[in-house]
Formats: structure tokens, C-alpha cells, sequence
């Protein structure tokens, strides 16, 4: 999760005239000696890396554990430099706090910052301890509720996770029709990038001891994974060229991913009748008035199964259906405008979904082709909802995608 830096005091040298013919006539002489002092030196060593390893990865667990108990993952509580160990200030409990000795004696290195039984989970790699944040935008007509199955899995996982209801959407209570623009639209998923930290700045943490001393570098924000889905892709887009800095990795999950300067209708236009249930399902709203635009788009409930769930569980097509609200009809007409200096430093990938019947695989592959991801995968067996088909295989895709490593 960190870096883990570690400085040995260097014992006193032993002064020597010629230190290298010392030690070969030690080991003419006294043989068996020598040999033992180093076998009990090399134990030693191992002890002692052992000893420093357990501190690191229980010290690494509890930083992380009290964050999470005390709502503050941004790690914004200072640490003073000039002592081993701080305790968040405006903290009114010692429960969570680092297990101090009451003895006035130097910790050794026998003394081990904590208990084997206080671990939590030994299974737990000092690595793995990681603050990955994975935000998740639904699609057209979808909300946050959407995702609650992938919310689940990801959070046994140990990551952070954040569904956004955009305008309109969800439980967001904007009228949809009300909504004339994609910057409107997208607003709740920008106020939220816009309130996190810039940059990648670490925080120092030390524990020390008599004979070591342990940094521990944590950066106080996760690395932010976006996932996009359907009419999300689109949104995903405009958030990362306005806040490029903040996003690492954008995946799209059956989703629109447009090239500069194309509209999500542009998308869906350039592959005609490709997907005649679409067009049969939607059904345009005029809330003001029909010699003005549409002002949004509603699907027929009757034609969902069919159209967006035709390999999900009757379950969550029923919670489908009594939870989706209508499509703003204005941002699917606006054109992004994207950049290779901002939208272009994210590193994106797809995911396809193979049964798709909203946004059939050969308009995925279109778009693919249009403007390459990183890395392309395909779910097997997913309809245009693999949160509900495929939550297992969607899951195992986000942490593998999360888990590819920089080139």
C-alpha cells in the first residue's frame, strides 16, 4: 500500500589495521567460531526482518482500519514528524488507537509493535493494503441502484467504491426534462472529481524503536478507477477531460465511447438499424410542447426484458422496472469536444458484452475500432445489464483491469 523504508544503526566498526587478513586469520585459526558467529548473526537478521515486516504489516492494517472507522479514508489528519507515533486529532476514543507501552524502557526489537492474535487477517499482504476507489456511472434511464451487486462484491474485496445517480437519475430529484445540456447532466459525477485531492501526496508515518526506525508513505487519496455503462460512457468522457489528473484508468462496460467532436446520437446513427428493438422500445416526451425537441426519452416497460435483460434474473428486471426514469433527451445530442492532452493521458479499456441487444457487439467493435482502447475484454454469455447477468465475471474483469500494471 506504501512505500516501507527502513534504517539500521550501523554498529561501531572494530578498529583494525588490515580488516580483510584479520578476518582470514580468523578463520584459520578458529574455524568453527567464525562459522558459528555467522550462523548466529544470520539468524539474527532473519528475526530481525521478520520482527520488522509483522510491525509494518499491523501498523499498515490498524492506519488503515481507524480511517475507515473514523470516516476520514482522505487521510487529511496531520502526522507530527518529530515523534514516533500520533494520534488523529478530535479523536475521543483510545479503542482504535496504536498500543503504547506504559514502561519508560527503549522498545527492543523482542517487544513486537503488536500481537500475532491482533491481526485481523494474516492472510493480508503489506501490497495489497491498497485505497483503490472505483466509481461507478450508470447509463440512460439506469441509476446508482443499478450496480448494487457489483457494490457488494467490491466492497468484500476491501475497495472503495461510489455509485453516482447523475441529473435526473436514481434518487436525484431534478425533473429529467428539465435537463438541457451534458455539463447539467453529468454535474453530480463532476462535483464529486472536483472535491477530490490533486495529485498523488503521500503522507509519512513512523513507528520507531530503539534500534529501527519504520516510514510508512500512504497517499491520502485512492487511485480512481471510473466505470461507465451505456449513455455513462459518454459521461465518463467529458469527466475525463475535465479532470484528468484525477481518473487512472476509465473502463467502459457496453458503453458509448465516442471519438472527439461525436454526439452519443451520432453513435447509434452510424450503424443503421442496429438495434431495431431500440427504436421500437423508445418513446420520445415533449414536456414542452410538440413543436419544440423532445425533452426526453422513455422505454416501453413491456419491451426491457428484451431489450436490456434478456440474460438477467426476473428479480432485477422487476426492480428495472419500477426504477427507471426517462433519458434526458438533450445530452445525448451534444458533441463532445475531447483532447489528446486531457481525455487522451487516461488509459481506458472496454469490456463487451456479447449478448447485448441495446448496443449490439458489432457497434461496440465499431467504436473500438473508431478510437482504440488499451485493452479489450468480452463477457461471455452478458446481456446490455452485465451487473445483473454477469456480476461474478464483471467483478473479476473491474479488479483484473485494475490490477494491469503501467507500460
Amino acid at each position: 500500500m506504501g512505500n516501507l523504508c527502513t534504517c539500521f544503526s550501523p554498529k561501531t566498526p572494530v578498529k583494525t589495521k588490515k580488516p580483510t587478513k584479520r578476518l582470514q586469520g580468523n578463520s584459520q585459526t578458529a574455524p568453527n567460531s567464525s562459522n558459528r558467529w555467522t550462523r548466529v548473526r544470520s539468524t539474527r537478521k532473519d528475526t530481525h526482518d521478520a520482527l520488522i515486516h509483522e510491525q509494518a504489516l499491523a501498523a499498515a492494517i490498524l492506519f488503515r482500519q481507524h480511517q475507515q472507522q473514523n470516516g476520514s479514508d482522505s487521510g487529511s489528519f496531520p502526522f507530527d514528524r518529530s515523534i514516533s507515533l500520533r494520534y488523529p486529532n478530535g479523536s475521543g476514543s483510545k479503542k482504535t488507537q496504536l498500543p503504547r507501552s506504559s514502561s519508560s524502557r527503549a522498545r527492543s526489537l523482542t517487544d513486537p509493535l503488536l500481537q500475532p492474535h491482533q491481526l485481523v487477517n494474516r492472510d493480508i499482504k503489506l501490497d495489497d493494503l491498497d485505497t483503490n476507489h472505483f466509481v461507478l456511472v450508470h447509463g440512460g434511464g439506469f441509476g446508482a441502484w443499478c450496480w448494487y451487486k457489483t457494490i457488494a462484491l467490491l466492497e468484500e474485496g476491501g475497495f472503495k467504491v461510489t455509485a453516482i445517480d447523475l441529473a435526473g437519475s436514481g434518487i436525484h430529484s431534478f425533473d429529467t426534462n428539465g435537463i438541457t445540456s451534458l455539463s447539467q447532466y453529468v454535474k453530480p459525477l463532476a462535483d464529486f472529481l472536483d472535491k477530490l485531492a490533486d495529485g498523488e501526496k503521500v503522507l509519512s508515518w513512523y513507528v520507531s524503536t530503539a534500534d529501527i526506525s519504520i516510514e510508512f508513505c500512504f497517499p491520502p487519496e485512492p487511485q480512481t478507477i471510473l466505470v461507465g455503462h451505456d449513455f455513462g460512457g459518454a459521461c465518463i468522457s467529458y469527466a475525463m477531460e475535465l479532470f484528468p489528473h484525477k481518473v487512472s484508468k476509465a473502463i467502459y462496460v457496453a458503453a458509448a465511447m465516442l471519438t472527439n467532436g461525436q454526439s452519443t446520437l451520432d453513435m447509434f446513427s452510424q450503424k443503421a438499424g442496429s438495434s431495431e428493438l431500440m427504436q421500437q422500445a423508445q418513446t420520445f416526451v415533449y414536456a414542452n410542447g410538440n413543436n419544440h425537441p423532445p425533452t426526453a426519452i422513455n422505454l416501453d416497460k413491456s419491451l426491457l426484458r428484451d431489450l436490456l435483460f434478456n440474460q438477467s434474473p426476473g428479480k432485477d428486471v422487476a426492480l428495472a422496472s419500477v426504477s427507471m426514469r426517462p433519458i434526458p433527451f438533450a445530452p445525448v445530442l451534444e458533441k463532445l469536444n475531447l483532447s489528446d492532452s486531457k481525455y487522451g493521458t487516461v488509459r481506458r479499456f472496454y469490456i463487451e458484452t456479447s449478448e447485448d441487444n441495446a448496443i449490439p457487439i458489432t457497434l461496440q467493435e465499431s467504436m473500438i475500432n473508431s478510437s482504440p482502447p488499451e485493452k479489450v475484454f468480452r463477457l461471455k454469455g452478458a446481456d446490455h445489464s452485465p451487473f445483473f447477468s454477469k456480476p461474478q465475471a464483471l467483478h473479476k474483469l473491474l479488479v483484473e483491469i485494475l490490477k494491469i500494471p503501467s507500460t
